[in-house]
């Protein structure tokens, strides 16, 4: 299914219609008709002369109209939404009424992916669809991200494809949240250190960047998971091999207290977690850490529970 442009809204065309209304009684009583009337035009003559008129009112009422904006092209599902040289995928939630604004799931990708392969994924798009969250999935030039840097270009792309995503649908502003897996999750970082302050929150699975670098401006709230035996992305572990280093710089940003170990969470047969919560952190921010012993993968329903709970924390 393809989607383009914002559906318009009723009220539009009624006033529209009343611009119409009014013109069309202006020009009835104008001294311009009255001043032909005079000089004793013929009848024919003056409808065609109202004629004319009524077509240059609404060539003009054409080109100022919101209403007539020159349409996106359609895209959505398998096919991209293009922006410049590059593009982006969207997947549609369930149900969507057409017109409520959409909260959205920006999710970045894995080395070599593209956005096609994220919405089509059995662990990200099914986790959004049922919530009513669009997912938005921005394509990497050559495939692969720019996040070794502090600063990567591919943070304005991101910006980019969120203000075009905008131009087509109603979002709500107040519920973006931003995701990615491997090298999609250290760009994620390197964006919601740029822009946390107009994200929700930060779902990250199997990748981050440096636990030096600089965020000055973190997201309010921080979700990661990676597993032990991560060969692709390995966990980065501190001091005598503690775990919970892989978050440590959310933890400095935020300014968050001593953590705690709440136990097991089991999300799929076969997968479990050490949940460890941060949840003292300066302006009721908080971090989670779940940790496997497995490997480099999406973890089965994982996405779909920090959303839950993002969502539930998200104003209004």
């Amino acid at each position: 299914m393809h989607f383009s442009s914002k559906p318009k809204a009723p009220n539009e065309a009624i006033n529209l219609l009343g611009k119409w209304t009014e013109l069309s009684t202006a020009i009835s009583s104008s001294s311009i008709i009255y001043r032909f009337v005079d000089r004793k035009i013929s009848y024919p003559a003056l409808q065609r002369i109202a004629a004319g008129l009524f077509a240059i009112i609404a060539y003009f009422l054409v080109l100022t109209s919101p209403t007539t904006a020159q349409s996106l092209p359609p895209c959505g599902g398998d096919t991209p939404c293009q922006l410049g040289n590059r593009s982006y995928s969207i997947l549609m939630p369930d149900d969507w009424d057409g017109v409520t604004p959409l909260p959205v799931m920006m999710h970045f990708h894995a080395f070599l992916r593209r956005g096609r392969t994220v919405i089509n994924h059995p662990r990200i798009g099914s986790e959004t669809k049922p919530r009513g969250v669009m997912l938005v999935a921005p394509s990497a030039q050559h495939r692969a991200w720019r996040f070794w840097q502090d600063d990567p270009a591919d943070i304005d792309f991101a910006d980019a494809v969120l203000a075009d995503v905008a131009k087509r649908f109603p979002l709500d502003q107040s519920q973006i949240y931003i995701s990615g897996f491997s090298f999609g999750a250290a760009m994620a970082w390197r964006y919601a250190c740029a822009r946390g302050d107009k994200i929700a929150g930060l779902m990250t699975m199997s990748g981050t960047i440096k636990q030096a670098s600089t965020c000055a401006n973190p997201p309010r709230q921080v979700r990661h998971v990676h597993g032990l035996n991560d060969l692709w992305m390995s966990l980065p572990r501190g001091p005598d091999h503690d775990a919970t280093n892989v978050v440590a710089l959310w933890r400095k940003a935020l300014r968050c207290g001593a953590g705690r170990l709440d136990g097991a969470l089991t999300l799929a047969p076969g997968v479990e977690f050490a949940h460890f919560t941060w949840d003292t952190c300066a302006g009721n921010r908080s971090v989670t850490l779940d940790i496997h012993t497995g490997g480099h993968f999406i973890p089965t329903g994982w996405l779909g529970y920090q959303l839950d709970g993002l969502m539930s924390k998200t104003p209004g």
